[in-house]
């Protein structure tokens, strides 16, 4: 009945006490101790090296240790069992705020006004559109996005969703599958997207996508929050697009590459927000006590909560 912490980078140590605390009758244990391969029946992944998953022949269950999954499915060899992402609400709440926090900036101008300040210059030309103006686009209407659409609603925004398979959310309106997103993205002002990376998402937010954005709108030009996953947007597009005036700004917590490389010319573009990866880092306390729920509904015959389908990939 023995827990296995299964990361790829970081320290598992913290996780290990965490778990240990949370649950005193099992083992935890982590990649590289000693331990009887028979005995892990569960294990927590962040990145786990491939293929280290795939000798325990008892393993009952496999948890992400975050609301993504797409770094399970990149090993081939991860064993068939069920999987479950954490639903949590720090998480949900931290997402929330990140991107409330930049759509508001992007309406209240924060970037002009910091660069106004820069260089001592007092201009006001009295051009402040409401958050009722200004139409908010989020594809992806899972838990994080679903939730950032209320919240971005509740502050005023005129808020639609886009998702894959119909949703229903009160008082938004709500487009799915591909028909749906040119009309989606003619309405939106500011872009947010959300999605889980799957084969039919990745590069999905690229130039051809981007110029589809509204044209009519409130705002010198459309703006793009990515706060999901990097290979869901093609970087470059994304800089030809700020380049031409197709996008007027881009507020950018995830990479193709993160580390981001030195090199790239995101770092010091004018009208580019970058983060690094934290939009949503939730408390690793708050994810054991989730992760040990399930682990205590499962060993009471209950089925797992947030489990992911590895058809679609989330």
């Amino acid at each position: 009945m023995t827990l296995l912490i299964a990361l790829g980078s970081g320290d598992p140590n913290p996780w290990v006490k965490e778990f240990t605390a949370l649950l005193p009758d099992r083992p935890t244990v982590k990649l590289g101790d000693s331990y009887e391969p028979a005995s892990i029946e569960f294990a927590m992944t962040w990145y786990h090296p491939a293929g280290s998953l795939a000798h325990y022949p008892n393993l009952k269950a496999v948890f992400s240790m975050g609301a993504g999954v797409d770094h399970l499915f990149r090993d081939t060899a991860l064993p068939d069992v069920p999987v479950a992402r954490v639903v949590d609400p720090d998480l949900t709440n931290r997402m929330s705020e990140y991107v409330v926090l930049h759509a508001l900036s992007i309406l209240r101008q924060t970037r002009r006004y910091r660069e106004q300040q820069k260089h001592l210059q007092w201009i006001d030309d009295d051009w402040q559109p409401a958050a009722a103006e200004v139409r908010v686009g989020v594809m992806g209407l899972g838990v994080l996005g679903s939730d950032a659409a209320q919240k971005l609603k509740h502050i005023g925004f005129d808020v639609a969703g886009w998702s894959r398979s119909a949703k229903s959310i009160d008082g938004i309106q709500c487009f799915a599958g591909d028909d749906a997103l040119p009309a989606f993205l003619a309405r939106t002002d500011i872009l947010v997207v959300l999605l889980p990376l799957t084969d039919a998402t990745r590069g999905i937010v690229n130039r051809p996508l981007l110029k589809g954005l509204a044209r009519d709108g409130r705002v010198p030009a459309p703006s793009l929050i990515n706060a999901g996953r990097g290979n869901l947007h093609v970087e470059t597009d994304i800089l030809e697009c700020l380049t031409d005036g197709t996008l007027h700004e881009a507020v950018l917590d995830v990479f193709q590459t993160e580390p981001l490389p030195e090199a790239s010319p995101l770092w010091t573009h004018p009208r580019v927000t970058m983060t690094p990866h934290n939009a949503s880092v939730s408390d690793p306390l708050a994810v054991a006590r989730a992760i040990a729920a399930q682990i205590r509904r499962f060993e009471k015959g209950e089925a797992l909560l947030n489990t992911v389908s590895r058809t679609r990939g989330y």
